[in-house]
């Protein structure tokens, strides 16, 4: 049971990318605060603009600035389009509640299943992700891509989800905070969290039919998903030691150049083929050169590891401007 004494809370932070969203973030922020106020947590609103330019910075700079507001809105203005991944990990970056909200600006996602979300975590769980069991989307280009690309994505990976495209999710900050986000890794924060140890649970929630505006996805979308996946892959199993990936490739394609080339000889020796119009001798200069290649790559991956370890941080995003944060500007 949560207690009703609101400085024993923990802080929330809501995190909101937006990208021509001018008709919904005003209804969107209303709906949130009632939903949090009504349930007592002590939170903010982080709303990302990912290069709008369709007026809705000027309502966000607008709610953020109004002083009946306070502290509850706030809003990061990035320089350009990166992406939802790069505004998503820009606001969590930024936030500094001690559990991270993330939903979709749309009024799709329904703020009234956000403390349900956070009562979850309040047992003991690092990461809630939304499931919409009754999508209100279009069966075609949305529902069915979707169906079959989590499909894929629990076979391959072997991560038991129904929904990984839901923007609605509660992290405990120390979580969100280690995901390196990218490319479209927003959708894979589970198996991301899942590979940091954390503890995550589905929940259903509620799903609504975009009244205002118009969709930034299409069904050309589930192809960078698709190549999303062999990258979320590669780093969950390879990522800390590529050679073991790259060299185990290099050992069997010149266990077959080993192979082609006894059997060369042998013809040769036995039989007097000709080794020089034969397939074999092909296939076993191709593959010594193929092994060579897979043991360069594996060193070459074990260097990029070295370099990335002991570079800085570095981010999807570039930040234009803060408003109504501790520290404004950009």
């Amino acid at each position: 049971m949560i207690s009703s004494d609101s400085s024993k809370l923990k802080t929330v932070s809501i995190v909101v990318p937006v990208y021509n969203e001018i008709e919904n973030i005003k209804i969107a922020c209303d709906e949130i605060r009632s939903a949090l106020d009504a349930s007592k947590w002590n939170y903010d609103i982080i709303f990302v603009d990912d290069g709008s330019n369709d007026g809705s910075q000027n309502v966000l700079r607008t709610l953020a600035e109004d002083g009946g507001s306070g502290d509850k809105v706030k809003a990061v203005f990035l320089r350009r389009n990166f992406g939802q991944t790069a505004a998503m990990h820009a606001g969590i970056q930024l936030a500094t509640g001690d559990y991270i909200v993330t939903m979709d600006g749309d009024l799709q996602n329904d703020p009234a299943d956000i403390p349900s979300m956070l009562e979850k975590l309040e047992d003991d769980y690092d990461l809630v992700f939304g499931w919409r069991a009754d999508r209100q989307d279009k069966f075609w280009s949305r529902k069915l891509p979707s169906m079959l690309a989590n499909k894929l994505i629990s076979k391959v990976t072997g991560f038991k989800i129904n929904d990984l495209g839901c923007t609605l999710k509660a992290i405990k900050s120390e979580i969100a905070k280690d995901l390196e986000l990218y490319g479209e890794m927003h959708r894979f924060i589970p198996i991301l969290a899942s590979n940091l140890g954390a503890r995550s649970i589905e929940m259903e929630v509620n799903h609504r039919a975009r009244i205002y505006g118009e969709t930034k996805y299409g069904i050309g979308r589930s192809v960078r998903v698709v190549l999303d996946l062999i990258t979320i892959q590669y780093m969950s199993k390879y990522f800390s030691s590529p050679m073991k990936l790259f060299g185990l490739m290099g050992i069997a394609v010149a266990f077959t150049a080993f192979l082609s080339l006894i059997c060369v000889v042998v013809m040769k020796l036995f039989w007097q083929f000709d080794i020089t119009g034969n397939p074999l001798t092909y296939l076993t200069v191709l593959s010594i050169i193929l092994a060579g290649q897979f043991f360069i790559l594996g060193i070459i991956g074990e260097l990029s590891v070295r370099i990335y370890y002991a570079t800085g941080d570095k981010k999807s995003y570039k930040v234009r401007e803060l408003v109504n944060f501790e520290t404004p500007g950009a």
